[in-house]
């Protein structure tokens, strides 16, 4: 199978502006958070779904890069938005901030999604080598040269910026599926390579929730006059499908329990930092004895992944151990770095956040009977706020949506009630 680098498909490409400063530490993400929160209310609602371009982003809160790595947690961006505005009027923006819950409660019970997903992607990339046509119609639609203006335009800026407004990306996604017929798989993948906040769980149940698979026989069509009005005017594209027939799959995905353990290292212990939660220390009982910080940005793909969000996780967490004097590490094998840094500080515990279905998930199942075998014990510990709203993303958004009122009860949040 050819790899093909972004670089060997639009050597051409220029950066485009960018005018949200994704700056790659937490005083950056409370820094967007503070700027945002005056129009988490009605603004956002009335506002959310335009997208206005790069240099016009004050309609969005664009804080997902730091909620995807948990630079930002959850439970503050609704505890601070929720200090300014009541739930009734802050509802669309605390909905939106739910659906990563929902998104990463529904894989967590239905992992073979994920499997089947990485094993189709595969199967996707080979038939680029076997089928010309594809290639060519797959090489247009990467690099921007398919003459649909607005696609075009936003296959240069998610690799450009390394961020796409929600409804871009919703447009996009149809625009692959049904006009341009390509497998949803490779641009769930483009997506995931080169987004700053690219999660595998938001990620691959938005495509396929497009596609019409996340809901059975339920797709999403882009309409031109749905992406005039909404780009107000920017783009008017032409050619775009009329009808979007439901993606079928010959396989069932059964929903399967999750056990929610809240372990707690009962000694000293190792902390071990992840791309997935790097403030974990956090929901730590005592302060760890050593910490050591792993990534795993590389194993979003068999794809090279994109220089911007590669970057962003690197230095994002190297920011957060500059404290400890250590490096953020990459490696396919965690079980070695990890040993080494357990024997270095005279601990045979590890604790860390638990990491949902993913490339760290799939690493630290990898390594813990290696670590089993060297006398270490790993422990994996929830948070309250995935505790508590994953369990109800069993079947549609719905089902947590009518539930956010009792898990802000549980979670204790206060708020205003102007």
């Amino acid at each position: 199978m050819q790899i093909r680098r972004m670089t060997e498909l639009f050597p051409e490409l220029i950066t485009l502006p960018e005018t949200v400063d994704f700056s790659p530490t937490r005083a950056g993400g409370l820094k967007r958070l503070e700027k945002f929160v005056t129009r988490a209310g009605q603004d956002y609602a009335r506002t959310r779904s335009y997208d206005f371009g790069t240099e016009r982003r004050n309609n969005v809160s664009v804080l997902s890069p730091w909620l995807r790595h948990r630079l930002l947690t959850e439970e503050e961006v609704l505890t601070r938005v929720l200090a300014s505005h009541s739930p009734d009027t802050a509802e669309k923006f605390v909905q939106e901030v739910f659906w990563r819950a929902y998104f990463k409660g529904w894989l967590e019970q239905r992992p073979s999604v994920w499997s089947h997903y990485q094993r189709d992607l595969m199967d996707a990339l080979n038939s680029l080598d076997n089928d010309t046509s594809l290639a060519s119609r797959h090489t247009d639609a990467v690099s921007g040269n398919t003459g649909i203006d607005c696609f075009d335009h936003w296959a240069k800026e998610l690799v450009g910026t390394g961020y796409l407004h929600n409804h871009a990306r919703i447009w996009f996604a149809s625009i692959w599926i049904f006009t341009l017929r390509l497998p949803w798989q490779l641009g769930a993948d483009l997506f995931l390579r080169h987004l700053i906040d690219g999660d595998p769980a938001s990620n691959t149940l938005s495509w396929r929730w497009v596609a019409g698979l996340h809901t059975k026989g339920k797709t999403y069509l882009a309409r031109p006059d749905n992406i005039a009005k909404y780009t107000e005017g920017r783009f008017r594209p032409t050619g775009l499908a009329k009808f979007a027939e439901p993606l079928t799959e010959p396989v069932e995905h059964p929903r399967v329990s999750f056990p929610i353990l809240q372990m707690q290292p009962k000694e000293p212990f190792l902390l071990l930092v992840s791309e997935d939660d790097m403030t974990g220390a956090s929901i730590m009982p005592v302060p760890p004895v050593a910490v050591v910080g792993l990534l795993a940005t590389h194993g979003r793909s068999p794809n090279p992944v994109g220089f911007i969000p590669v970057n962003f996780a690197k230095e994002a967490m190297n920011s957060v151990l500059s404290d400890h004097e250590v490096r953020a590490q990459s490696a396919d094998d965690w079980s070695l770095p990890i040993i080494e840094a357990a024997q270095s500080a005279g601990v045979r515990r590890i604790a860390t956040a638990y990491a949902p279905i993913g490339p760290v998930r799939s690493r630290l199942d990898r390594a813990e009977p290696i670590l089993r075998e060297a006398g270490l014990t790993l422990e994996r510990l929830i948070r309250p706020y995935d505790a508590v709203s994953w369990p109800h993303a069993k079947a549609g958004f719905f089902g947590l949506k009518k539930k956010i009122p009792n898990v802000l009860s549980q979670l204790n949040f206060i708020a205003v009630t102007k």
